[in-house]
């Protein structure tokens, strides 16, 4: 039988990322339809504000301009994320690096061995990027075009505004339906298979395939279909997080980057928008108190703690045993979470949908052809994401609680991560260490900045005197570079404000 007619069960960023790569992929098939229903009685999640640059792949395919973007989602640039004090300030006092979009291989060579045995500065200056964020500059000249720029980047933005613009999108372009529904329950064939939703309405919807964008509530995947979860909450130990608003004052810059700030039992992100600022307090319940966690939280918001009222989000950190089951496929909250370090859950929300997209069964019996290669994928993904989160932890050399020193405890590692380190204390990471690379979400690259940015000790080697002063000459070269952009790239806010009032006019 052929499939015909796709619901997507939930809204918000997953959802609408769904219905756009569906819609993009099946448009040419006029017998297909696919609907969006989501419950008013629901709330998106809206925290996931940040972005790595692969949005941008998703984002010119759907036909969605840059400019849309930025001027309705309340969008600044993102170059990368600045840790601060992920090491301990006891011992090395007020600390930050950062992992920024730019490779770390000037002109494509690697010089990490003469930075580890020659240069006195931070794994940073490997690139330009980290110091054009301190700088406070936008990636794009003003004559950049669109998904354009002198540097890399990706985007902070309003998570319901861009969930609106993905839905004006879908709709627009791809003519998916939209309907609000409470979906309390499903009838199913005698094989598993899902056949009708039934709504609180009392009504029944019938559909050939399903995915289950519905959030923690995980409504088909879970409750209907009973598709275990896998806990990593022994790898991966926060599991609470505050979330409240800020506003921005007028005269604040705004920082082209996401700040990810430790503390004694997790950490805070920090997002600026041009509308406000996104901030969230992760911690572990086991080692520290809800009391604890909001004096806290408080104290790095600059207010008075009887003036904070933030929202509180439990976070059970894992992954479906399987994402597609029977004729039913999760993405977003629904297939798993991992703690909102390094913009993790709209990346692997939108590879997600993209290669279910790009393996969508025409007919029923296709569905068992792409299963298990998609749930292949998608284990290996997830299991990847979740060691490089892992990797911020472990190689923190905090003490001031136990936390920090659990999290260096090999116990809660995975062997890969284990094995992959062990591999690093000799050699720099390699991309032939990552070999499956077209799915490793963070490679040798990622790895490379959060090692050498934690102080991470590989053992050095010799170095020939070519390599010397080919090296010494790329670095040099940076620091051309940087003054270079001092000239040539105007702060992240004007950016911003001029293409605004460009549009005013």
């Amino acid at each position: 039988m052929k499939i015909k007619r796709i619901a997507i069960i939930g809204g918000g960023t997953a959802g609408w990322l769904a219905a756009n790569h569906l819609g993009l992929e099946l448009d040419s098939d006029p017998e297909i339809e696919i609907t969006l229903i989501e419950s008013k009685d629901v709330p998106t999640i809206g925290v996931g504000e940040g972005t790595v640059p692969y949005i941008m792949n998703g984002l010119k395919k759907f036909g969605i301009s840059e400019a849309d973007l930025l001027l309705t989602c309340d969008t600044t640039f993102k170059q990368g994320i600045k840790f601060v004090n992920w090491l301990d300030p006891v011992l090395h006092g007020d600390n930050y690096y950062y992992h920024s979009f730019d490779v770390p291989y000037p002109s494509g060579i690697d010089v990490s061995g003469y930075w580890m045995s020659h240069h006195k500065g931070p794994f940073d200056d490997v690139g330009i990027q980290a110091r054009v964020c301190e700088l406070g500059l936008s990636p794009k000249l003003k004559s950049s075009g669109n998904y354009e720029g002198v540097l890399s980047y990706a985007y902070h933005f309003n998570a319901l505004k861009f969930a609106n613009l993905l839905a004006k999108n879908a709709k627009s372009r791809f003519n998916v339906s939209h309907q609000y529904a409470t979906i309390t329950s499903v009838t199913k064939d005698n094989y598993g298979n899902i056949t009708q939703l039934k709504t609180d309405e009392g009504d029944t919807l019938d559909f050939d395939f399903y995915v289950d964008c519905s959030g923690f509530s995980s409504i088909l995947i879970d409750k209907e279909l009973e598709v275990p979860f896998v806990s990593k909450s022994n790898e991966i130990l926060t599991d609470t997080v505050l979330v409240q608003q800020m506003p921005l004052k007028k005269d604040e810059e705004i920082k082209p980057y996401t700040t990810a700030t430790a503390h004694k039992a997790g950490w805070i992100w920090d997002i600026p928008l041009t509308s406000r600022r996104g901030t969230g307090f992760v911690y572990a319940s086991k080692y520290m108190n809800e009391k604890e966690a909001i004096n806290l939280y408080a104290e790095y918001l600059g207010v008075d703690v009887d003036s904070l009222s933030p929202r509180k989000i439990p976070m059970e950190i894992g992954y479906r045993k399987e994402f597609w089951h029977k004729n039913c496929v999760a993405l977003g909250l629904a297939q798993g979470f991992i703690e909102p370090l390094e913009a993790t859950s709209i990346l692997v929300t939108d590879f997600s949908a993209e290669l279910l997209a790009s393996n969508f069964p025409r007919e029923l019996s296709d569905i068992t052809t792409f299963k298990a290669e998609y749930n292949k994928v998608l284990t290996y993904v997830w299991e990847g994401v979740i060691d490089f989160i892992k990797l911020h932890y472990c190689l923190s050399d905090r003490s001031d609680s136990q936390f920090w020193i659990d999290n260096r405890d090999e116990k809660i590692m995975s062997d890969q991560l284990i094995k992959r380190l062990d591999k690093f204390k000799l050699r720099p990471p390699r991309a032939s260490d990552f070999f499956s690379s077209r799915f490793d979400m963070f490679d040798e690259k990622n790895y490379m900045y959060v090692l050498y940015g934690m102080k991470f000790n590989t053992r050095s080697r010799p170095l020939s005197e070519i390599e010397k002063k080919q090296s010494h000459k790329l670095f040099e070269s940076n620091n051309s570079f940087v003054k270079k952009a001092k000239e040539d790239l105007i702060s992240h806010k004007s950016w911003l404000m001029e293409l605004q009032a460009m549009v005013e006019k």
